[in-house]
């Protein structure tokens, strides 16, 4: 290992040990909050937010959109991860200025940009698996990315279950139907829809949104960042990458 290599794997570790802690009480308590805010926001904008969601994922198994970046066959992880950082620096700002313009907006600027919030995130996951040297015109790769998206956005206990799902996945590759129609897509919308925090629904309130939606979607994207990383770094880590 080089001393980068050494820094990565300890950094890999403790965000292991992060993803596998039982909720505590802070994390129950932020649920609860979130819970009862999600139950004053009127129906019609949870169906919006579902229907968005919904078709995030379908636009990720089924669409060509994301899948256009080439795979990186060469480099060693410190250089790698040097085009990585730097993707996520850009996303992060680009998230940033998007969401102060839209929290500028009020409620129905705020409310249209969870598509376009989506969009961005997804953008970086895709740059971000393609540094790492991994292919995401096979859509099992594409599966992954959605799981790497579920744990940067989920509560503590459903980070614990996809944890197992991440650390695992040589063998849940395997037994990922062939055809991607087959695959249960569903599933992954109502976590997300239930994760988006306390500061992503004060960027809908007028006056504040702006600064707001800036911190927010900054962090945003620094959290998803971090973890897209890291579950690169466990695959590896075991230097191994799954054939296609």
């Amino acid at each position: 290992m080089t001393p980068y290599e050494e820094q990565a794997y300890i950094e890999l570790q403790f965000w292991q040990l992060k993803m596998q802690q039982q909720p505590s009480f802070t994390d129950r308590l932020s649920q609860k909050v979130q819970h009862k805010i999600n139950h004053f926001i009127p129906e019609k904008v949870h169906q919006v937010i579902t229907v968005t969601i919904e078709k995030m994922v379908k636009t990720v198994l089924f669409g060509a959109r994301y899948t256009t970046k080439e795979a990186r066959m060469e480099g060693s992880l410190q250089l790698r991860e040097a085009h990585v950082k730097q993707q996520i620096e850009f996303y992060k700002k680009t998230a940033g200025i998007e969401g102060a313009i839209t929290g500028a907006g009020g409620f129905l600027m705020g409310l249209a940009e969870f598509p376009v919030l989506i969009g961005i995130k997804l953008k970086l996951l895709f740059e971000i698996a393609a540094l790492y040297g991994f292919d995401v015109k096979d859509y099992k790769e594409r599966i992954y990315i959605l799981y790497i998206f579920q744990i940067a956005f989920s509560s503590q206990q459903n980070r614990n279950k996809v944890y197992k799902t991440i650390a695992d996945w040589e063998g849940v590759y395997r037994t990922l139907p062939a055809d991607e129609n087959e695959f249960d897509w569903r599933s992954f919308q109502q976590e997300y829809r239930d994760y988006i925090d306390l500061a992503k629904m004060a960027q809908l309130i007028p006056v504040i949104g702006a600064a707001v939606g800036a911190v927010a979607n900054y962090q945003l994207l620094d959290n998803l960042g971090e973890a897209a990383m890291n579950c690169y770094r466990m695959r590896a880590s075991k230097n191994h990458q799954v054939p296609n």
